[in-house]
């Protein structure tokens, strides 16, 4: 019993001790305290203003001018997709005036598109990399852009190995092994047909019901005849 009690008072003492100092740093060092405080204020507040009263209205005056370049787009009018008309601004404008905003980013997207289509290849790979992909879909999209344009530039490891990034950021029965299959092209093109082998097989096992499925047991031996 007194050693519990012993070990009470120790506990009531220490407790005790350390809001004496906690109380005595506060008082020390309230000056200090206070601006810390204040700034932090200061940072939300301004990032509040930020996003509210510049960066909002400016999402929606970018989502406005970007609707005639993405109309042309969809038309495969490219140069004025990319370069605007007399009244509206294209990509390469609105990615430049409104960068902050989610449109402007989009904007990179369509400029590495259009670049691609029209032979621009190490501009579609710049615009692309600008391009912050958070949309699953857009992201694979992305990689598979970037890998077009070094196949096309010749560099053939940065594009299989965008492929492959291709494949896997966004897993699913459509553009995985599509993604795959130029992926295991290219690597039979470098002469790594051990690696080509394996991404058929990660079609033929990952992906039964995609078309490409259907016919990569060819792929499959012809590759297999090239292994020492």
């Amino acid at each position: 019993m007194s050693k519990n009690k012993d070990q009470n008072e120790e506990v009531i003492v220490d407790v005790t001790e350390v809001y004496s100092k906690t109380e005595t740093f506060i008082e020390e060092n309230k000056n200090i305290l206070s601006i810390v405080v204040a700034g932090i204020a200061i940072l939300v507040g301004g990032y509040f203003a930020y996003t509210s009263f510049y960066l909002k209205p400016l999402q929606e005056e970018a989502k406005q001018e970007m609707f005639m370049a993405e109309k042309y787009f969809s038309q495969d009018s490219l140069n004025l997709a990319m370069y605007g008309d007399d009244m509206y601004p294209g990509f390469i404008e609105i990615a430049d005036e409104y960068g902050a905003t989610k449109s402007g980013n989009l904007a990179h997207y369509y400029l590495g598109v259009c670049y691609l289509r029209t032979g621009q290849f190490e501009a579609a790979i710049q615009a692309m990399k600008n391009f912050d992909g958070s949309d699953a879909i857009l992201k694979a999209t992305k990689f598979g852009t970037i890998g077009d344009a070094y196949m096309e530039l010749g560099d053939l490891k940065k594009a299989v190995s965008n492929y492959e990034s291709a494949a896997e950021s966004y897993k699913n029965e459509f553009s995985s092994p599509l993604y795959l299959m130029k992926a295991a092209k290219t690597h039979e093109m470098i002469g790594d047909y051990d690696e080509a082998i394996a991404a058929y097989e990660k079609i033929k096992e990952d992906y039964k019901g995609s078309p490409q499925a259907g016919e990569v047991e060819k792929y499959i031996a012809k590759a297999e005849s090239f292994v020492q």
